[in-house]
């Protein structure tokens, strides 16, 4: 039987089957989950709240029901962690804020109804930049830190689903992503990381405010179970009045091993900027040969449009969300705001509406550009960050010169924005790692709702390297967080 160690790095899917054939309690993982939090969390700090108690108590639920034969599925007794921004009904739902440190909801949010119906495990709310904003400089929960270097950036604003993940804290994880806060995270700790379609997800119970873009979405250790996840959350929810009611595929029948007749496109301005680190290039250049010999035609295609998503995604996604602040705490509790997050907050507030409306049907433009793209390809593909996690403090969104707008804000979103404009599914996952050991990422997006496509060509690229197969060592990263702070 695997020891601890090995039993938290398994992938969810492993881990399911072997609680099904009861060769592993589901106590014995929630256990070993939750001791890896005891003993790194505080270092790594993914975690807001660690549901202790309570993931042990449905642990032994769950260990009494599949001995009983009342086996749900492969979410059966898995350990999950959300980002706290989905309600969660008598745990704090906290948004990383000081403003909301005491909200305790009265109702869970749709997708953890949902993962709760399949009988997995809640074991804790992930730490997130303020309000799943983006750019927090203080965080009110502690400072979220790479799993493979803590000097090291874990990305936002889902940063502590990505880092739970990474670290064997959970088997899976629910992030939210408006602008690439599920696939960044993903790509900084090396795991993997879907934004579904818009509207493939309710979103009830989530605290949303860019109404146009927001999405809820899994990070896990292999495509595998990101298919698996997004099986039991997707559907519609007549709460969510823009979730779809197109019906749920099966998404593990599309996890075949070839690429034989698919064409994918490599999307230039994406993929070979000015800026972009020669490590990450490099990475991107061997993830194309393997996908060339999984059989697939590889072609480059242009988004000339892609450069302004960055723009009109913060013209418009910020404004949203500042609408909502303005009237119900900006006026009224500005000094409790992080000052990243209230000096984004003001500015969204100066947008004129005029400005707003043609940044959303500019949005329009964009999207049309890249269905347009799609129309000859199977799937588009670049990598999900142009350069590896930096430092924590050189990351920091500090704008006081053209090039910290290049390269602290235009460059960071180049790859992410352009496929949340067009609200269409893409994938980050692990595509090889720099030699300071920090992750590169590959992303793959297709036509709106077709997750079986992008599940398709990750799971066939996944296979065929060994990237999903590497994991952060915590020894070593006790032992530089302890050098860093002596």
């Amino acid at each position: 039987m695997p020891g601890n160690e090995e039993l938290v790095y398994l992938s969810a899917t492993e881990q399911g089957r072997l609680m099904r054939d009861r060769k592993v309690s589901p106590v014995e993982l929630v256990r070993a989950c939750l001791d890896r939090i005891e003993r790194y969390d505080g270092i790594l700090r993914a975690y807001i709240t660690v549901c202790a108690e309570r993931a042990l108590a449905q642990a032994k639920q769950a260990e009494r029901d599949i001995a009983a034969g009342g086996y749900r599925g492969p979410l059966h007794g898995i350990p999950y962690g959300v980002k706290d921004q989905l309600c969660t009904r008598g745990v704090r739902t906290t948004l990383g804020s000081r403003i909301m440190a005491d909200y305790v909801p009265d109702h869970d949010a749709a997708v953890i109804e949902r993962l709760g119906a399949a009988g997995a495990i809640l074991i804790g709310k992930e730490n997130l930049h303020e309000f799943g904003k983006g750019g927090t400089n203080v965080f009110p929960h502690g400072q979220p830190r790479n799993p493979w270097n803590p000097t090291h950036n874990p990305a936002s604003s889902s940063s502590g689903s990505g880092i739970a993940v990474a670290a064997g804290f959970s088997s899976g994880s629910l992030g939210e992503d408006t602008g690439g806060s599920v696939r960044s995270p993903a790509a900084a700790n090396g795991v993997v990381g879907l934004r579904p379609t818009f509207g493939r997800v309710s979103r009830h119970g989530g605290v949303m405010y860019a109404w146009t873009a927001d999405t809820v979405g899994p990070l896990t250790r292999t495509v595998e179970d990101s298919a698996l996840f997004l099986g039991a959350i997707a559907g519609h929810d007549p709460r969510d009045p823009l979730s779809s009611t197109r019906p749920v595929p099966d998404y593990s029948a599309a996890l075949v091993p070839d690429l034989r007749g698919m064409t994918l496109g490599v999307v230039r301005e994406m993929t070979w900027p000015d800026g972009m680190h020669a490590e990450i290039r490099s990475a991107m250049e061997a993830a194309l040969e393997v996908l060339r010999k999984l059989g697939a035609t590889v072609k480059e295609v242009s988004l000339r449009l892609a450069k302004h998503s960055v723009p009109l995604q913060l013209l418009t996604s910020d404004s949203d969300i500042a609408a909502m602040m303005l009237k119900r705490w900006l006026r009224t509790r500005w000094d409790d705001f992080d000052v990243g997050t209230r000096t984004r907050l003001a500015a969204g507030c100066l947008v004129p509406a005029a400005v707003y409306h043609r940044a959303m049907r500019a949005r329009v433009l964009v999207r049309r550009e890249i269905l347009d793209v799609l129309a000859g390809c199977d799937a588009l593909v670049c990598p999900t960050a142009l350069s590896p996690p930096g430092r924590i403090e050189a990351v920091r969104e500090q704008v006081e010169s053209q090039e910290d707008m290049d390269s602290r804000v235009l460059l960071r979103r180049i790859s992410a924005y352009p496929f949340s404009m067009a609200n269409v599914p893409a994938i980050a996952l692990p595509m090889g790692y720099t030699k300071a050991g920090l992750p590169a990422s590959l992303q793959i997006a297709a036509k709106p709702f077709e997750e079986s496509t992008v599940f398709r060509v990750a799971h066939a690229y996944e296979r065929a390297t060994p990237w999903h197969r590497r994991h952060p060592d915590l020894a070593l990263t006790l032992q530089h967080a302890a050098e860093a702070s002596a």
